[in-house]
């Protein structure tokens, strides 16, 4: 730890000399500088090597497993950086990007979110069109900060508008206003300061539904065209740099703490999940999850009237496992429940043939979320260990009252 922010500071001191050194040169001029003599490029592969103390500092796992995700997992925050940064970064001509998606995972993602993001410019107006797919629940957010800036940890919202709220057209037609003072009928604020537009598509069940069709845009004109320029490309390599080290040292953070709380759930503090651009509106469960030889982790909990709720299993890195090839989450529409209307989940290695299992993928701990979103309460689940012959006693208990599922049709999201 001590390495990476010493590394940090050093660079922010290199980079305040040159500044001095740099007056009476335009910003282009100095950014080109830069990129003639190869500085941007070495302080960006300077800043990749120190990211690696997150893996091999912060008590983090040793194993061989725990330490090949490690590294994968920079690699993948590497190319979100650059495809956000320096593919993506131009605020005059932004494009929604997936940032976090099945193969770029932090923060303990949410698996039934379908994350799209784009770098504006606060001070411009943007607008959002297109028409809406069959998912039941749409989340539009700006942030006053990016991934950039101190990993994701400095991001608080600038306004919020989810799709219960706004006018949608008969056809699911949607054009939402992005701008400083309010504008149109729905309206995104956002300040100064405001960097990202972020998109979470909330699925109730991914194998049935559609996402929406969307695109932003600024209100002034059309987009930008103009040719990379050394300013855009210096400024893009730093910030994707500055993502790598930023969020693997939060993260890491994160990771060390939790697994303070072993097969616990403790309730997440919400002023620093919403510093981190979380939703203000969700209520967070993290900690960390192990296996013991010979039992099954069960999590219990009845739940309010909420949106949705999920529990998903991740890695140490605070990576979802991998959703695409088994079960490692449940929500409230994919989830069967009692007939009191709790709910029972089950993580071991082999299928107990009950409701609910999820598979851990090979791994024998890891880190762990749930969430309830826009929850009338907030039930603590409750979260045990409970030996492999043990789980007869609930194969018995469901033959006796049979488990059953709600009722799920997809289909688009009505507006006010």
């Amino acid at each position: 730890m001590r390495k990476i922010l010493s590394f940090i500071l050093n660079l922010q001191k290199k980079s305040a000399l040159r500044r001095l050194k740099r007056k009476g040169l335009t910003p282009e001029q100095a950014a080109s500088e830069s990129i003639i003599t190869g500085r941007a490029w070495e302080e960006f592969c300077d800043t990749l090597k120190a990211a690696g103390g997150s893996v091999l500092g912060f008590d983090s796992p040793d194993d061989p497993f725990t330490r090949t995700e490690g590294f994968r997992y920079l690699s993948r925050l590497v190319r979100a950086g650059l495809e956000n940064f320096v593919e993506g970064g131009d605020p005059g001509a932004p494009v929604l990007r997936r940032l976090v998606h099945e193969t770029v995972k932090m923060g303990n993602d949410n698996p039934d979110f379908y994350y799209r993001n784009a770098v504006i410019d606060g001070k411009r107006k943007y607008r959002i069109t297109g028409t809406l797919g069959t998912t039941p629940f749409i989340i539009f957010s700006t942030q006053d900060g990016d991934y950039a800036d101190s990993g994701g940890a400095a991001m608080p919202l600038a306004g919020q508008l989810t799709t219960d709220e706004m006018l949608i057209g008969e056809n699911g037609e949607v054009e939402i206003f992005l701008s400083n003072e309010k504008e149109g009928d729905n309206w995104l604020r956002t300040t100064a300061e405001t960097k990202m537009v972020m998109i979470r598509e909330l699925f109730g069940d991914r194998e049935r539904e559609t996402t929406s069709d969307l695109r932003v845009e600024p209100v002034e004109g059309t987009a930008d065209t103009v040719l990379l320029s050394a300013a855009h490309l210096e400024a893009g390599l730093a910030k994707a740099g500055q993502l790598v080290a930023g969020a693997s040292l939060m993260f890491a953070r994160w990771s060390r703490d939790f697994a303070k709380t072993v097969n616990e759930l403790p309730r997440f503090n919400q002023a620093k999940s919403d510093a981190a651009g979380g939703d203000p509106l969700m209520a967070y469960y993290h900690s960390y999850w192990k296996l013991e030889e010979g039992k099954a982790l069960v999590v219990e909990a009845t739940p309010p009237e909420c949106t949705t709720w999920n529990f998903v299993l991740a890695n140490h890195w605070l990576e979802s496992l991998d959703y695409r090839y088994g079960r490692i989450h449940v929500n409230k529409h994919t989830a069967f429940y009692r007939p009191d209307g709790s709910f029972r989940i089950i993580v071991c290695k082999e299928n107990p043939g009950l409701p609910n299992w999820l598979d851990p993928k090979g791994h024998e701990f890891g880190s762990m979320c749930f969430r309830w979103n826009r929850a009338e309460s907030h039930p603590q689940p409750v979260i045990r260990l409970v030996p492999l012959t043990g789980l007869d006693k609930f194969r018995i208990e469901e033959s006796a009252a049979p488990s059953f599922r709600l009722d799920y049709t997809p289909s688009r999201p009505a507006g006010i």
